[in-house]
């Protein structure tokens, strides 16, 4: 693997707290109450029922980069940090310092991208 020690522990560090941040918004966004209880009028039920879409979407996407953290993590532990899941080569350092949970190589990723 090509990342320095150093930078792994700074690396480590940054997806541990960005963990800690996700579960925390995770935790709010689950017991965000939408409504007040009250009755409802028609614009106001639109207005809670886009509220609740939003909610779940923002939900996936947290849920989905919480994931990625923890992946990232476990190989960290495992020595298998910075390895391309596709093709098994190092991950550049540079790809890695700025996306930390990336599990391609840029390479892959957007041989992926067009593939999606």
């Amino acid at each position: 693997m090509s990342v320095k020690k150093r930078d792994l522990a700074a690396i480590e560090k940054a997806l541990i707290e960005r963990r800690n941040e996700i579960e925390e918004q995770l935790r709010a966004l689950a017991t965000e109450k939408l409504t007040d209880g009250q009755v409802q009028d028609p614009g106001d039920q639109a207005l809670t029922a886009t509220m609740e879409i939003l909610r779940n979407s923002l939900q996936d996407t947290e849920l989905m980069e919480y994931n990625r953290i923890v992946q990232a993590l476990d190989k960290l532990k495992a020595g298998t940090y910075g390895i391309c899941i596709d093709c098994g080569e190092d991950i550049s350092e540079k790809r890695l310092i700025s996306y930390p949970n990336a599990a391609r190589c840029i390479l892959c990723q957007e041989a992926f991208e067009e593939r999606k």
